[in-house]
């Protein structure tokens, strides 16, 4: 997704569409990293006792499905912009929180078992600094700050949206530094997921990710028609 992101700023100074199509490409790509996510969650980062339960079970099918939800919503927020900005906004947040809330609730329950009764899991440390650099960049993205407090003295350096992405490859960061290490901790004490189940659902998330992008790409429009 840093990719995809980087190309879609750097078309951000386009007019028009082409604009709005690198970032509906950026969401996505952040909707198929959280999909990722959860596959990795899945087979190294769930809580032991949670393994084989009903919410184990079904946890990688929502997760597909919370990609197509936030690829869909994030997307379409894209053309609500011009004439309600503020539902764009408020749609574009809800297409990452609420993924990115479920994906974690492993994580989160880890989080509060050891800080309940303490733990040795050396990873718990680094899940717990990525899900504060994503409190962080929820916290700055939907404050505006410090742009807020001093207009125009943070549009070169220091502006929100700069701080934002910092905090999110962060995040991204420790995640994946939290993973590799449940991953060496963990093995052999977690059932190892088949290939259909990892290619499949990250073929079904994919492909319809492919598809909502096309479908904004032909027939909605980004700005209003000139009157």
């Amino acid at each position: 997704y840093p990719l995809a992101s980087s190309a879609a700023h750097a078309l951000g100074a386009m007019a028009g569409p082409g604009r709005h199509r690198g970032y509906c490409c950026d969401y996505a790509a952040l909707g198929l990293y959280g999909l990722g996510s959860a596959l990795a969650y899945s087979a190294y980062a769930f809580p032991l006792e949670w393994v084989g339960s009903t919410f184990h079970d079904f946890y990688v099918p929502v997760a597909v499905v919370n990609t197509v939800l936030s690829t869909g919503l994030s997307c379409y927020s894209r053309f609500l912009e011009a004439e309600r900005p503020r539902l764009s906004k408020a749609s574009r947040i809800l297409a990452f929180v609420y993924p990115y809330i479920f994906d974690s609730i492993p994580l989160f329950y880890r989080l509060a078992r050891c800080a309940a009764g303490g733990c040795s899991e050396g990873s718990v440390w680094l899940h717990s600094q990525h899900c504060f650099c994503a409190l962080l960049t929820f916290l700055i993205l939907t404050s505006r700050l410090p742009e807020r407090l001093a207009p125009g003295a943070f549009d070169l350096v220091g502006h929100s949206h700069q701080l934002f992405h910092i905090c999110g490859i962060l995040g991204t960061h420790f995640q994946l530094e939290a993973v590799s290490m449940d991953m060496a901790e963990r093995r052999g004490r977690l059932p190892i997921p088949s290939s259909l189940e990892t290619f499949g659902s990250l073929g079904i998330g994919a492909a319809a990710s492919l598809a909502i992008l096309r479908i904004c790409f032909l027939h909605l429009r980004p700005e209003p028609l000139s009157r």
